[in-house]
């Protein structure tokens, strides 16, 4: 900011002008940081059985001595945080079924929503994109 600001002084000569945008600039930045957030906090309660979430990540394991990558399906229970990992060799549409079927076995139903973050496996084509 001193840099800046003796260079500005230099090129223009305005340094009351620039000392009090300065100073309001400031002034802005500390009220900002002072109210950022406390207004908007929203707690994050689910009833049982009302979602869930779901992701890919990747992983891996040495399967008979082979060092391989897995895409790991991760589900996991709003209300109780409960979670099922289930690991396949590819992100297929099949994984991704045969992957939902088993969490909602081992769950004992299917939760009313699911939650996803960026399913490029469910979906073949995107408006606007090609195949």
């Amino acid at each position: 900011m001193t840099q800046l600001h003796a260079e500005l002084v230099k090129r223009t000569g305005f340094y009351v002008r620039l000392a009090c945008f300065v100073r309001k600039w400031r002034q802005a930045q500390q009220e900002a940081a002072k109210t950022a957030g406390k207004a908007a906090f929203v707690p994050l309660v689910f009833a049982a059985g009302e979602a869930f979430q779901f992701d890919w990540s990747e992983d891996w394991a040495f399967i008979s001595g082979e060092h391989v990558k897995l895409q790991v399906a991760q589900f996991k229970l709003c209300h109780s945080r409960a979670f099922v990992l289930r690991a396949y060799l590819l992100q297929t549409h099949e994984m991704l079924f045969d992957a939902h079927g088993h969490a909602f076995r081992v769950f004992g139903g299917v939760p009313h929503r699911g939650i996803y973050d960026n399913m490029k496996t469910a979906v073949n084509r995107a408006l606007g994109q090609g195949a």
